[in-house]
């Protein structure tokens, strides 16, 4: 059961945009691997949202993990493929109202 709800928020930072083609799709590539490790175990998500209106944040995706430790494994992994370097983020960690 999916007991922890992840909300990321990201805004590309302006360094993102001073890389070429290819340079962005070989980071797009590092973190879909990431986000396919995820899903293979066993995370779930909504894909990525637009984010309108007043915001500091482009982008927002709802993700849910078995457990905390699975949502922060994959939030390390994505930052040692370098997502946090090119992305502005904030995080939200939830786990089901009830759970231990």
């Amino acid at each position: 059961m999916a007991d922890t709800l992840w909300i990321h928020y990201a805004l590309p930072r302006t360094a993102w945009y001073t890389l070429d083609e290819a340079e962005q799709r070989a980071a797009r590539e590092r973190w879909a691997a990431v986000r396919e490790a995820s899903l293979a175990a066993g995370a779930t998500t909504t894909g990525p949202y637009t984010v309108r209106g007043q915001s500091d944040y482009s982008t927002a995706e709802v993700w849910t993990f078995a457990d905390a430790d699975a949502a922060w494994d994959h939030w390390e992994r994505l930052t040692a493929a370098g997502y946090a370097r090119w992305f502005e983020t904030a995080n939200n960690l939830g786990t089901r109202a009830g759970a231990s």
